[in-house]
This record gives C-alpha cells, structure tokens and sequence, in this order.
C-alpha cells in the first residue's frame, strides 16, 4: 500500500469569531482577514511539512487546486511541485491537480506537467479534478451546464497533446487550436499516471471505472462514511470488466499519532477543531449551485465533503434555533454548529492513538473500501510546524512499516509513476560558494 502524504495549506489564523461573524470560508471571504506575513511564514512552513515528509519514508507528497478562500491556499499547485521536485529527489509528486476547465487552453496544463515530470526525472502523478463549485463555478465564472463538458475536452487535448507522433490541431468545441506540439513532452511513456479525484459524484467514479484511471475518494467525513461510494465505485469496475485491483483506489484520511491516546486527542483536538468547524464554514448556497450535480448524481443521493460540511453545519444550528427565540438563535449560531473533536473521532474524522492503534484502524480502513492509495493528512487546521512534523514522524516510523505489505502480494500498482533509474537522476548540487 501506498502512502502520500497529502497537504491542503488552509489559513492558520482565521479569527475565533469567523463562523459567527462571516458567512464563509470560500468565495466571499473578507480579503482583510489575510496577512501577507501570515502567508509568507506559513508557505515556507508548509513546504518544510512536505519536505520532511518525503525525507522520513512518506511514498509521495500530495497537493492540490483551490481558489478564493482560506480552507486551501494553494491557487497553483505545480508552484509548489516545482519546488519540491527539487527537493525531494525520491518521493513520488502527487499533484491532485490541476483544474483542467479553468484553463483556457488546457495545454497549459500539458506543458506544466510534462515540465513537472522532467525536472523530477519522472515522478509525477498527474491528477484531473473537476473541481468544487466555489473554485469552477464562483471564483472562476464557469457555466455549470457546461462544466463537465469542458472538462472532459480539456483532458482529452491533454492526453493527445502527450502522445501525439506530431504536430495536430484540434477542433474542440471550447478549444481550437491550430498547431498543438506540447514541448516538453513527459519523462513517463505513454504519459504520468492519471489520477481523478473525486468528492463522490457517481459521474466520476463510473468514468474512473470504464476508463481505467485511478480514483481518489477526498471526502473528509472518514472510511465509516465512505463505504456508499466506494462500494458504487468497485461495482462499477466489476461491471466494467476490470479486476478489482485496490490500486486503482484512494481516499484521504485525517491522523493523529501519539504515544497514547489520551495525548492524541489532547494534541490533536485544537488543529481538528479548527479545520472542520472554521475552514469547512461555507455557506450552503456555494456549495450545491443548481446545475453543479448531474443527474445520476442527484438521484444517487450522493453529496460533496464541502457540501455536507455546509449542511450538517447548518442542521446544527437549526436544531439549535428550535430551542430559543430568533434572536438568541443567531447569537449562538457558531456554539451551535460547533462540532468536538469526540465527535470527530467516533465518526472515524479523525484516526488518532498510538501508532498499533492507528496501523490497525488504518489496515481496517484499507481493506474496507480497498484501496491502496491512503492520502494522509498529517497536518490539518491551525497546526504548528512541530506538531505537524511530530505526527509525521511517528507516522512515518511507526505506523507505515505495520501497513505498507497491504496488498503487495496480490496486486501490482499500475498508477504509481514509472521514474528514470536512480543513476539517469539529476541531484539538485549543492550550492556554489562564493569568494569576496
């Protein structure tokens, strides 16, 4: 089993009053309560996380694409893959990934990631969001009619433009171009492997399955939740006619690891709390727009993390304003849709304990939704740096040795990246010194 180790770099210093006082984390959210000094410390921070976890044994290191908000500040993702395919010369870049509708045209995309993929010698994994409706649809203008459309487009001049045999044009409905030639072209023959994330639309997951790309399942509501779509999603490749390889399978999972449980949670409550209760504060109208879903989805019953973050939030706090008079409802609405970290952890939110606990909660968790690829997120919410790297590190050493034999002898994993030998690897050089 695979391990990456997954970063969303959401904005630590969010006020106590936010959930009470804004209306949401994503689109709208007041540009004041954003300081640039915050952000210069908090990139160069994040980057440490990423760097010390490819250093102490992390498979991959995981980022993605967010717009508008202070839940995930990373607008370009293949930034911070650029630095880091520098810096972390042997861990697999996961890069889940680049928005493809909101380029215009997608071939900025082709170029970047076949950049990406030489400069690391090859190990790039190219990921193919759709995306969420506040990032496509809100901050970026896109039509929810024509999405999916122009998604699925975008990805297939993407693949074309990495195998083509010569210079072609293509006739798009939402791209025309006259001369496509993707210089440079990808390390990785016949291109990286491609990963489609997903928030659990049925659209993507049976797209997964005929197509053969790998899913990656990022809800943020625990593998207890997950088994709906993840069951759907193996039905669909068994229909499909494909074996039922667990690579071909992700999902991302919250830990906390400790020397105990109790310091767990006594560690691990105050980051958890802040990520699901201030950067999971969206206001309900961003995150189910008319349109957004299609209909397979809706009849499925099927909702994105964002969206039942929003409406669980707000079932919170209805419930609440049932009790007391207008007045006192909207007072209390941020104690109302508060959610603890007990709460969290008996939902399986949250996997936090010793390392055996958690290795076994994590086994358990494979085997039920059978995947093989696990993003962890090791920092979360308004986690410091060495708290961050103390999870990592005990992850790293004490949990993945009792989880990585998972499936190894059944299966082979067809989407992990296919680097240049270790002796055809550039190794950053160290920096010249410089006499005065």
């Amino acid at each position: 089993m695979k391990t990456i180790w997954f970063h969303l770099m959401p904005y630590p210093e969010l006020p106590d009053d936010f959930t009470s006082e804004h209306r949401s984390v994503w689109v709208d959210i007041d540009p004041g309560l954003f300081d640039p000094r915050v952000g210069h410390r908090m990139y160069n921070e994040y980057i440490d996380e990423l760097e010390f976890a490819a250093s102490v044994g992390f498979d991959g290191v995981g980022i993605n694409e967010h717009h508008s908000n202070a839940y995930g500040l990373m607008p370009s993702p293949n930034l911070i893959a650029a630095t880091l395919a520098r810096t972390c010369p042997d861990a697999a870049l996961v890069v889940l990934g680049d928005s493809v509708a909101l380029y215009n045209p997608p071939i900025r995309v082709a170029e970047e990631f076949a950049m990406l993929d030489c400069i690391s010698g090859g190990r790039l994994v190219a990921g193919f969001p759709v995306g969420t409706p506040m990032d496509t649809l809100y901050a970026y203008g896109n039509n929810p009619a024509t999405l999916r459309e122009r998604y699925h487009e975008g990805l297939e001049l993407i693949l074309k433009a990495w195998t083509a045999d010569d210079v072609f044009s293509f006739n798009g409905k939402y791209s025309k171009l006259r001369y496509v030639n993707c210089w440079p072209r990808p390390v990785q023959q016949p291109h990286p492997p491609v990963w489609i994330p997903g928030g659990g639309s049925i659209d993507t997951w049976e797209w997964c399955a005929r197509s053969g790309y790998s899913y990656l399942y990022l809800s943020y509501f625990g593998y207890k939740a997950a088994m709906k779509t993840m069951q759907g999603f193996w039905k669909c490749v068994e229909e499909a006619g494909r074996p039922a390889n667990p690579f071909q399978a992700g999902f991302a999972q919250f830990f906390g690891v400790a020397d105990s449980e109790a310091e767990a949670i006594e560690l691990y409550r105050e980051p958890a709390e802040y990520f699901f209760n201030r950067c999971l504060h969206v206001y309900p109208g961003f995150a189910d727009p008319p349109g957004y879903k299609t209909l397979a989805t809706v009849r499925n019953g099927a909702e994105g993390m964002v969206e039942r973050a929003a409406r669980e939030a707000s079932e919170r706090a209805e419930q609440a304003a049932k009790k007391a008079e207008r007045k006192a409802a909207q007072q209390s609405f941020s104690a109302a849709s508060h959610m603890s970290f007990e709460q969290m952890v008996e939902k399986g939110y949250v996997i936090v304990g010793n390392p055996d606990q958690v290795a076994e909660k994590t086994i358990e968790m494979a085997k039920q939704l059978r995947i093989g690829h696990v993003m962890s997120l090791c920092h979360f919410g308004n986690m410091s740096r060495d708290l961050a790297m103390h999870n990592t590190e005990l992850m790293a050493t004490k949990v993945l040795p009792q989880i990585r034999h998972l499936w190894d002898d059944e299966w082979e994993d067809h989407w992990w990246p296919t680097p240049l030998p270790a002796a055809d690897r550039m190794v950053p050089s160290p920096r010249p010194t410089v006499s005065r």
